[in-house]
Parts: C-alpha cells; structure tokens; sequence
C-alpha cells in the first residue's frame, strides 16, 4: 500500500466511524477464505458491511470520531463489523460467532456508546428497525380494527335480534 492507498483508507474509516450506527469488531484468526466469504455475504444480505483494516490505519482514523473509545480493541487480526441499522451487524456477528469459534467478538460501539462483548450481544437480541417498524404499523392498525368490529357489532346484534323474532314468530 502506498501513502495515496493508505490516506484514501484512512478517510474512508473515518467516513465509516463517523457515520455508521453500530460498529463491532472481532478476531477473525484462522477462519478460512470460505468462511470469511459466507459472513461477508451474510452480512451484505443484513444490510452491514465487513472491513479488514489495518489496526493501525484503523485507530488514525478512529481520531476526532465519537467511537475512539474502541481504539484499545483493535490489536491483533481484527476485523471491522457496520452497519446504519445499529442492530443488523451486531446481530449477524453474534449469530455468526455461535457457528464459528475462531470468529470472536471483542466488543464495539453504538454512537458514543461503548459495547463489550455482553453489550453486542445484547444489541443483537434487540429487533431491527424494520421489525420495530412493522410492530409499530400493527399497533397503529390493530385500534381501527377494533373501532371497525365495534361499529359494525351493534348493526350485528340488531339482526340477531330481528332473525330471533322472526324465528319465534314462525313457529308459533
């Protein structure tokens, strides 16, 4: 890598550091090339993104950012977990980690929220923006339903009512 490569890196950590919602960083030492490449790929699917970085490039460009507090993490081969969503990569990693033992979280950040490994895991357990979304649009539905079936429950007893007379008149 040349001083070009390394300054266009640098600033694209930084970009990444400055801007994602959720950031996790892992040891990923003796995962094979298949195995990098089935998390990348879950990853991609979940919305989130996996980096190897230089540690040293990485902590360059962890300065002056709201996350640097994840600096003393990046020792040995790591690799960088992001995602907008703050819930899609720690979810992915965690899942990703029960199947593989060489994969092992260290810990990360939310914002300006630092996470050890209990704090990722956690993350993980919580739903993702989509599913609070849809959760929320169920909620938002599920009180017209009710004022529907209410307003509609009168007219139905009322013909209930009418069928019983008319039942009762029949057979007397």
């Amino acid at each position: 890598m040349d001083r070009a490569e390394k300054r266009d890196m640098v600033a694209s950590l930084n970009q990444v550091f400055s801007s994602e919602g959720s950031i996790v960083v892992a040891h990923y030492s003796g995962l094979t090339v298949a195995q990098m490449s089935a998390l990348r790929r879950r990853m991609r699917e979940a919305g989130a993104t996996v980096k190897v970085a230089k540690n040293r490039l990485a902590k360059i460009a962890l300065e002056g950012t709201d996350v640097a507090h994840i600096g003393p993490l990046l020792k040995g081969p790591t690799v960088l977990a992001y995602s907008t969503d703050p819930v899609a990569a720690p979810k992915v990693a965690v899942d990703f980690a029960k199947g593989n033992d060489k994969f092992v979280i260290l810990g990360g950040a939310m914002g300006a929220t630092s996470l050890n490994q209990d704090g990722v895991k956690a993350l993980a357990t919580m739903p993702s923006l989509d599913e609070l979304r849809a959760k929320i649009v169920g909620l938002v539905q599920a009180p017209a339903t009710k004022i529907a079936q209410l307003s509609t429950a009168p007219a139905a007893k009322l013909a209930r009512v009418f069928g019983a007379y008319a039942k009762s008149d029949e057979a007397a």
